[in-house]
C-alpha cells in the first residue's frame, strides 16, 4: 500500500522568505552547504546528549557522522547524518513555518531594505539556514526518522508555496537532505555542486572545525569514503594555529549569523578546575535582543562533548548577545540546567567570562574606537541593564558606557571624559532623561545649565529611567537629575553676593506662591521660585526621590497601580508673565480669571517638558478665550 501524501502550505512568512532565497539575494551561494552541515552537526550533538540522558533510547550511536554524496548524472547533492532525526510534527514545525520570534519584524525590515547587501544582512540576522538550500536547488527532498521511533517522514518542496509530506517505513535513523540542483551558472555564482573538489573546498573553508567526521567518497567507482574535515576543536588549538577566517567561520556555525563577528575572545583556565572558552561579540544586534522569548547563553561542552545550547548560567541576561563555547573538564556529562544554576564551578566560570568580556570592551574603547562605537550602538541598551543587578561589575559597566551629552551633538561621551571636563567645584554628574534628544535639549530645565556652560548627559533609552535611580555615582561624583530636587549652580561667592536680593525676592513673591499653591493644590505639591530658568516662565520638577513621569507611565503600562504623584511648579521670577501675574494678584486678589491664568501657566510648563494634559479640551478653551481678548 502506498503511503498517503499530504500537500501543505508554508506559513506565509516562510513563503516570502523562500521567494527571496530562490531569487538569490545572497551572492555567496556556497554557504548553503555550511548551513546544512551545521544542522547535521547539531542533530548529532543532540543524539549523543539524548543517549547519555536516556539509557533506554533505541538509537545507534556507534558511528556518528555526516556524509555528503553527489550524483553528477542526476544532478543531486545529499547531506546525510545519523543523528537525532525528526518526527512528522517536528518537520512541519521546523521547516513548514519559521519557528523563530521576530518574524514579522524581519519581513518588514526586509521589505524596507533598499539593496541586496542590506537584505543579506537581515537574512543573516534572522538565521534561516535550511531555506538557503533553495538558492542552489529547484527541489529539496528531506527524509528523516527520529531516533527511538519506528516510522520516518519524507518532505519535499520546490519552494513555490507548498510542500508534500508522507510517512516512510524504512527510513534510516537521522536526516538526509537531497538537493535537486539548478543548472550550473558561474556568472550567477552557481557552481557545480556535484564536483567532489568543490565540495571539499567548501567544507575545508566553512566546516573544518566540526567535531564530527564529514565523509565523502573519493573519485572512482570503488573509492572508499574519506573524512574531509580536521575535526579539531578550535578552542583547544593554540591561537597561533588558528586563522582569523577559521574563527569567523566557527562563529557563524555557533551563532547562525552570516556576518563576521566584531571581536573574538579566548580564555583558558588551569589549576583547581580547568576550562577553555572561545567567545564572540557579534557585529550587529539580533532581531530578538529585546524580545522576552529570546534565547541566550553560550554552548557548553564537557571534555569536548556537547552538553547544551544556550547555557544561560554562563552569561548574565545583560550579556545575552555573547556567542561562543565553554568547554569544562570537570563537570558531569549528565549535568542539567537546574544543577548548573547551583554549581560553584559554573558560577566561577561565569564571573571570569563577564570580567573578560567587560575588559575586552574597555580595551576596545582606546585601541579601536570605531569598533567600540559599533559595539555600543548595537548592544549598549542591553549592557546598561547590568547596572541594575550586577553590583559586582557595576563600576566596570559604567567605565565602558557611553552617553549622548550636550558637550557634542554627534559624539557620545564616556563618564571618565565627562568627569575630566567638569567645572571647578562641580560635585555632580548632571543628566536628564526623556523620550528624545530634541525634547531634552528644548526643555526649560536646561536653560540655566546652558547659560552657565554645564554639561548634561542626554539619556533617552527606557533603561536609563531605571538605572539612574539605582546607581549612586561614578568616581566619587553623584548623579543628579536636572529635573528633580533643588538645583544650585551658584558658587559660594555668588550666593553671598545675591543673598539679600534672593531674600527680598522670596518676600515679594510669597503671596503669589501661597495663593498659586492653593489654586493648583489638586495637581501640584508646591509652587516655588526657580533658579534653573532663564527664558521660560515656569517648569515642573520632581522631588528628589519621585518617579519620573516616563517611569510612572511605564509602570502603569505594565499594570502596576501607583498613587497619584504630585510634582512641583517652579516659577521664573524674572519673567514678565510671572511678574505680571504677581502684580495682578496683588491688585485684584479676588479676580477669578487669575486662577485660570495660573492653570494655563501650569499647562504650558507641562507641555514644555513633553507631558500630557489631564484635560486638553479645557486648556484649549481657556487659551482660546485669552487669545480672543487680545484681538
Amino acid at each position: 500500500m502506498t503511503a498517503p501524501i499530504e500537500t501543505l502550505e508554508f506559513q506565509s512568512e516562510a513563503r516570502q522568505l523562500l521567494q527571496l532565497m530562490i531569487h538569490s539575494i545572497y551572492s555567496n551561494k556556497d554557504t548553503f552547504l555550511r548551513e546544512l552541515v551545521s544542522n547535521a552537526s547539531d542533530a548529532l550533538d543532540k543524539l549523543r546528549l539524548e543517549s547519555y540522558r536516556d539509557k533506554d533510547l533505541e538509537a545507534d550511536t556507534a558511528d556518528l557522522h555526516i556524509a555528503i554524496e553527489t550524483d553528477p548524472e542526476a544532478r543531486t547533492l545529499t547531506v546525510r547524518d545519523n543523528g537525532i532525526g525528526m518526527t512528522r510534527e517536528e518537520v512541519v514545525a521546523l521547516i513548514g513555518t519559521i519557528a523563530k520570534s521576530g518574524t514579522a519584524d524581519f519581513l518588514t525590515k526586509l521589505k524596507e531594505a533598499k539593496d541586496a547587501a542590506a537584505s543579506q544582512d537581515l537574512i543573516g540576522q534572522f538565521g534561516v539556514g535550511f531555506y538557503a538550500s533553495f538558492m542552489v536547488a529547484d527541489k529539496v527532498t528531506l527524509v528523516t526518522r527520529r531516533a527511538g521511533t519506528a516510522e520516518g517522514v519524507r518532505w519535499e518542496s520546490t519552494g513555490e508555496g507548498t510542500y508534500t509530506i508522507q510517512p516512510v517505513e524504512d527510513a534510516p535513523q537521522g536526516t538526509a537532505v537531497t538537493l535537486h540542483l539548478k543548472p550550473e551558472d558561474t556568472e550567477d555564482h552557481l557552481y557545480d555542486y556535484t564536483s567532489p573538489a568543490k565540495i571539499r573546498e567548501i567544507v575545508k573553508k566553512y566546516s573544518d572545525f566540526i567535531t564530527w567526521p564529514i565523509r565523502m567518497k573519493g573519485d572512482g567507482e570503488d573509492a572508499e569514503a574519506e573524512t574531509v574535515n580536521s575535526m579539531k576543536a578550535l578552542w583547544a588549538r593554540s591561537s597561533s594555529e588558528v586563522s582569523e577566517d577559521e574563527y569567523h567561520e566557527f562563529y557563524k556555525h555557533v551563532s547562525h549569523d552570516w556576518q563576521d563577528p566584531l571581536e573574538t575572545i579566548r580564555l583558558q583556565a588551569e589549576g583547581t578546575f580547568e576550562y577553555q572558552a572561545l567567545l564572540f561579540l557579534p557585529s550587529h544586534a539580533p532581531m530578538d535582543l529585546f524580545l522576552r522569548e529570546r534565547k541566550r547563553g553560550v554552548q557548553l561542552y564537557v571534555k569536548r562533548v556537547f552538553i547544551m545550547d544556550d547555557c544561560e548560567s554562563l552569561v548574565p541576561e545583560y550579556l545575552r548577545f555573547v556567542k561562543g563555547v565553554v568547554d569544562a573538564q570537570d563537570l558531569s556529562l549528565n549535568v542539567s540546567r537546574e544543577i548548573l544554576q547551583q554549581d560553584r564551578q559554573i558560577q566561577l566560570i561565569r564571573r571570569r567570562l563577564v570580567k573578560k568580556v567587560l575588559s575586552t570592551v574597555k580595551t576596545m574603547m582606546t585601541a579601536d574606537a570605531e569598533k567600540y562605537t559599533t559595539f555600543w550602538r548595537e548592544f549598549g541598551r542591553a549592557v546598561k541593564e547590568g547596572l541594575l543587578d550586577d553590583f559586582e561589575n557595576r563600576e566596570a559597566i559604567l567605565e565602558i558606557s557611553s552617553f549622548a551629552s550636550t558637550h557634542d551633538a554627534e559624539k557620545p561621551t564616556s563618564l571618565r571624559e565627562y568627569v575630566e571636563r567638569m567645572k571647578d567645584g562641580q560635585q555632580h554628574i548632571y543628566y536628564m532623561t526623556g523620550e528624545s534628544r530634541s525634547a531634552i535639549e528644548n526643555s526649560p530645565h536646561m536653560e540655566a545649565f546652558r547659560a552657565k556652560g554645564y554639561e548634561v548627559l542626554v539619556l533617552t533609552d527606557p533603561i536609563d529611567e531605571m538605572w539612574v535611580d539605582a546607581v549612586p555615582g561614578f568616581d566619587g561624583k553623584q548623579f543628579q537629575s536636572i529635573a528633580k530636587g533643588q538645583v544650585d549652580l551658584e558658587s559660594e561667592e555668588d550666593k553671598k553676593a545675591t543673598e539679600v536680593a534672593r531674600e527680598q525676592q522670596n518676600k515679594d513673591f510669597e503671596g503669589l506662591l501661597t495663593w498659586m499653591g492653593t489654586a493648583l493644590g489638586e495637581t501640584v505639591k508646591e509652587v516655588r521660585l526657580s533658579s534653573r530658568l532663564t527664558t521660560s516662565p515656569a517648569c515642573i520638577v520632581g522631588d528628589t526621590h519621585d518617579l519620573t513621569p516616563t517611569l510612572e507611565k511605564m509602570y502603569r503600562a505594565m499594570g502596576q497601580e501607583l498613587p497619584p504623584i504630585k510634582r512641583i511648579l517652579e516659577l521664573n521670577p524674572e519673567h514678565a508673565l510671572v511678574t505680571g501675574l504677581r502684580e495682578a494678584h496683588t491688585a485684584r486678589p479676588d479676580d477669578e480669571g487669575l486662577a485660570e491664568t495660573a492653570e494655563l501657566l501650569y499647562g504650558m510648563a507641562l507641555l514644555a517638558e513633553g507631558g500630557e494634559l489631564a484635560d486638553p479640551s479645557r486648556f484649549i478653551k481657556l487659551l482660546a478665550g485669552r487669545l480672543e481678548k487680545t484681538l
